[in-house]
């Protein structure tokens, strides 16, 4: 009977643990899980603003082609940096 007994402490003493452990792990992946998401988002969004600045380049006719390309290329790279500042 006493062996039982000292089973069953040990296993929810481990129980009680694993618990401990496990707990603030899951409490992380969800914060990283929102920066993805946020930066994520942040991407979507300058990919339509960069978009709206090569069609606003083009309207122009001071700018030649490249130059409106070039144009929505930075939009994009700094909206890249941008979401890597948040996920770190």
């Amino acid at each position: 009977m006493n062996h039982k007994i000292g089973f069953q402490v040990i296993v929810s003493h481990f129980v009680i643990a694993m618990a401990l452990v496990i707990t603030p792990l899951a409490g992380y992946a969800t914060e990283q899980g929102e920066q993805r998401r946020e930066a994520r988002d942040t991407r979507q969004e300058a990919r339509q603003q960069s978009r709206a600045a090569k069609t606003e380049c083009k309207a122009g006719d001071e700018k030649i082609r490249v130059e409106c390309r070039q144009k929505k290329r930075d939009t994009k790279q700094n909206a890249r940096k941008e979401a890597r500042d948040i996920k770190y």
